[in-house]
């Protein structure tokens, strides 16, 4: 069974050089085939890492799209990958979900908590990240954004009152190493691997994420109560 990154581990993150990001969004292309996008990046002004893009008050910076077409700027070509990641080696490594895989986006609590619950039940799972914002991403086959509101219902919780949403088609992921602001790097909690490159369908992945995400919103009730 593959180790998993634990919380404590996932705050203690390396600095990121241009030669892994270029080196990762090659082999995303070449060996998993996924469409890769260049995005912003980061850039020391003032003693401070700021995004890219200028904006000061920037949500998510050197994480997110540089340009409004990066659907059409997105390749699954390694050679491809590997001439735009030359022109700016910091530049974010971006994944388009809804083209061969879909994302389940999750509290990272919730996260840890489903994967533990599912590696036990021998579930099978695709790659999985962290990001620095305590969010984890689990990787599913395409089109589980269409299907994962009815899927909560028919498990007995409302779409709204759980914090699990699914990424598709016109949304897109950080990869691993790419670094947000001063919080750290996306990271693998399971790495992609031979063992995963097929990926699961939603409704295997759905109930103890569902569960995990229930579970947490009403822990973060009776805190409030």
């Amino acid at each position: 069974m593959e180790e998993t990154i634990g919380v404590t581990e996932a705050a203690q993150i390396p600095k990121q050089r241009g030669e892994q990001l270029l080196d990762s969004a090659v082999r995303y292309a070449e060996e998993r085939h996924w469409d890769v996008f260049p995005g912003t990046w980061l850039e020391a002004v003032d003693g401070t890492e700021r995004c890219s893009c200028g904006d000061t008050a920037c949500p998510s910076p050197g994480a997110h799209p540089a340009r409004p077409d990066w659907a059409t700027q997105a390749t699954g070509s390694a050679v491809v990958a590997r001439r735009l990641w030359g022109k700016q080696p910091r530049a974010s490594i971006l994944l388009p979900t809804g083209r061969t895989f879909d994302a389940l986006d999750v509290p990272e609590s919730a996260g840890f908590l489903a994967l533990a619950r599912m590696e036990r039940m021998d579930v099978t799972l695709g790659p999985v990240t962290c990001t620095p914002d305590r969010r984890m991403m689990f990787f599913v086959l395409p089109g589980a954004a269409a299907k994962v509101p009815d899927l909560v219902r028919k498990l007995g919780w409302s779409p709204s009152g759980i914090d699990l949403v699914a990424r598709g088609e016109g949304l897109y992921v950080a990869a691993p190493p790419t670094r947000v602001g001063g919080h750290g790097a996306v990271q693998w909690a399971r790495r992609p691997t031979p063992a995963n490159r097929w990926l699961p369908d939603v409704e295997e992945l759905i109930c103890p994420l569902a569960y995990a995400c229930a579970r947490e919103a009403a822990d973060a009730r009776s805190r409030q109560g």
